[in-house]
C-alpha cells in the first residue's frame, strides 16, 4: 500500500523497506561540506531549511537510485497487468504445475471453516443485540460478511470440493444456502456454467455485460437500471441476479428439475419456519433489522466479488469462437488483495484465479496454490487491491461492453471512444 502511494508521486521505492542507496554517506559528507563551505562564505541559510533540503536532496537520490517496480500499472487500482498467455500453453499445462496437495480434501479443515463461520455469524448477531443504534454501521459490515462465510461454504460443496461425499456436499451447501434464501441446486448448475465459460458472451451465466446496442435502445427504467447496476448500485446487482436465475424451473433441464424443486422447498422452508415468525414477532422494523440489512451486506460481497474478479478495463469478454480456456481462467481473472478480516470471515475466496485453474481446489488451499502460480506464471496474472481506485476504475471505465470493438465502453456515447491505457510502467 505505502509503496503504491509512493509510486504515485513519482518515488519508486518503499519506505517501509528503505535501503541506503549506494554513495548515501558521501552524499551525506559532501552535503556537509557543502553547508559549511556556505557558512563559510557568510550565507545566512537557516539549519533547518539546510536540513530540510539535505533530506530533499538524499530522497531524490534514493529514488533514481531505486529500479523502476513493474508492479504499478496506469490503470488505478492493479498493482499487476497480466502478460498474454504464449501460444501452444493450455489449462491443463497449469493445473498440472500446481503441487498434488492443493487437491486435498480435508475433513478437519473442512468442518473448522464451518464452525468459524457460524461462531462469526453467531457473534454477529449477539453485537447486534446489544450495540447502540449508532454502532449498527460496523456491526453491519462485520455480520454482513461473516454472512457471505455461509455461501463460501456451500460454494465449496458445489463444487464436490467440501467432502469426499457427494451426500455430504448436497446437505451442506443446502443446508448452508438456506438462511440466505438461495436455492443450493439451482445456483450449482448456473455456477458450474460460469466456471465451464468464464468471460464468454451469452454463456456466462454469473457476469453478463450490457452491450452499447442494449443501452442505447432502451428508455427510461431501464437505462437507470443499466447504470446503477454497473454504477453506484452495483452492490445491489447480485439481488436482482438470485431472483432472475434461481427460482425458474423453466431455465433448467427435465432431468435436473427434482434437485432444483428439493432445494426451492429447503429455502421455502426456511422462510416458513425461520422468517415469517420473525416477521410475526418483531414487525417489519425487526425483520429489517434482524434479517434483510444482513442479507444484504452479504449480497454487497456477492456483487462485488463477482464483479471485482472478472472485469477490468483490459480484460475482453470473447465469443465462442475465439474464447480460449487458459486466456480466461489464468489471465482472464484477477486476484484482488482485501483486508485480512475480510478474507478470514470469507475463506479466501478472494483468492480467485486457482479457485478458476481448478474448483476442485478447497478453499483453506487456495493459498497454497496462488503461491504456485505465482513462481510458475506469475507475469500472467493480474492483480488488484480493493478500495476506492479499483473502484473508481471499474464502475467509470467498465460500463458497457463493446463487442465489435472488443473493449469496454462508457454510457456516454461521446465518452466511449475514450482509450483506457493498460500498459504497465
Amino acid at each position: 500500500m505505502m509503496a503504491a502511494k509512493c509510486s504515485m508521486v513519482g518515488l519508486n521505492y518503499a519506505p517501509s523497506r528503505f535501503e541506503k542507496p549506494a554513495g548515501f554517506r558521501s552524499t551525506q559528507r559532501t552535503c556537509a561540506k557543502s553547508s559549511l563551505s556556505s557558512g563559510l562564505r557568510g550565507l545566512a541559510l537557516p539549519i533547518r531549511r539546510e536540513r530540510a533540503q539535505q533530506k530533499l536532496r538524499v530522497l531524490r537520490t534514493c529514488a533514481t537510485a531505486a529500479p523502476m517496480s513493474t508492479q504499478f500499472t496506469k490503470i488505478p487500482g492493479f498493482t499487476q497487468i497480466g502478460e498474454p498467455i504464449p501460444e501452444g500453453v493450455i489449462l491443463s499445462d497449469v493445473v498440472k504445475s500446481l503441487p498434488k496437495e492443493v487437491f486435498e480434501i480435508n475433513d478437519l479443515k473442512a468442518w473448522k471453516t464451518v464452525a468459524v463461520t457460524i461462531g462469526a455469524v453467531a457473534l454477529g448477531y449477539a453485537a447486534l443485540a446489544v450495540s447502540p443504534w449508532y454502532l449498527y454501521p460496523l456491526v453491519y459490515a462485520y455480520l454482513g460478511t461473516a454472512m457471505t462465510g455461509l455461501f463460501v461454504v456451500g460454494h465449496d460443496a458445489g463444487h464436490n470440493s467440501f467432502s469426499k461425499n457427494q451426500l455430504v456436499n448436497d446437505i451442506v451447501g443446502t443446508v448452508m444456502f438456506m438462511p440466505l434464501i438461495f436455492p443450493f441446486e439451482p445456483w450449482r448448475i448456473k455456477h458450474n456454467t460460469h466456471h465451464a465459460h468464464t468471460n464468454k458472451l451469452v454463456m456466462d451465466t454469473a457476469w453478463q455485460p450490457f452491450r452499447p446496442y442494449m443501452y442505447d435502445r432502451s428508455t427510461g427504467i431501464t437505462k437507470f437500471m443499466m447504470e446503477a447496476s454497473m454504477g453506484p448500485a452495483w452492490w445491489f446487482a447480485s439481488v436482482g441476479h438470485w431472483l432472475f436465475w434461481h427460482f425458474d424451473l423453466s431455465k433448467y433441464r427435465p432431468q435436473d428439475q427434482t434437485k432444483v424443486k428439493v432445494s426451492l422447498a429447503a429455502v421455502g422452508a426456511f422462510g416458513v419456519f425461520a422468517l415469517l415468525p420473525l416477521l410475526y414477532f418483531t414487525g417489519p422494523l425487526g425483520f429489517l433489522k434482524w434479517w434483510v440489512l444482513p442479507w444484504l451486506g452479504f449480497h454487497f460481497w456477492m456483487s462485488t466479488f463477482t464483479l471485482v474478479h472478472h472485469t477490468a478495463p483490459h480484460i475482453p469478454f470473447k465469443q465462442s469462437r475465439e474464447w480460449n480456456a487458459v486466456d480466461a481462467q489464468l489471465n482472464g481473472t484477477v486476484h484482488c488483495e482485501y483486508p485480512a478480516w475480510i478474507d478470514f470471515l470469507c475463506h479466501d475466496i478472494s483468492v480467485h484465479i486457482p479457485h478458476h485453474i481448478s474448483s476442485k481446489i478447497p478453499s483453506y488451499n487456495l493459498r497454497m496454490a496462488y503461491d504456485s502460480l505465482q513462481k510458475n506464471w506469475d507475469k500472467h496474472l493480474n492483480k488488484a487491491e480493493f478500495g476506492v481506485p479499483l473502484m473508481t476504475t471499474i464502475l467509470t471505465q467498465c460500463n458497457l461492453y463493446d463487442e465489435k470493438k472488443k473493449k469496454w465502453v462508457k454510457f456516454d456515447k461521446a465518452s466511449r471512444e475514450a482509450k483506457v491505457d493498460a500498459v504497465v510502467e
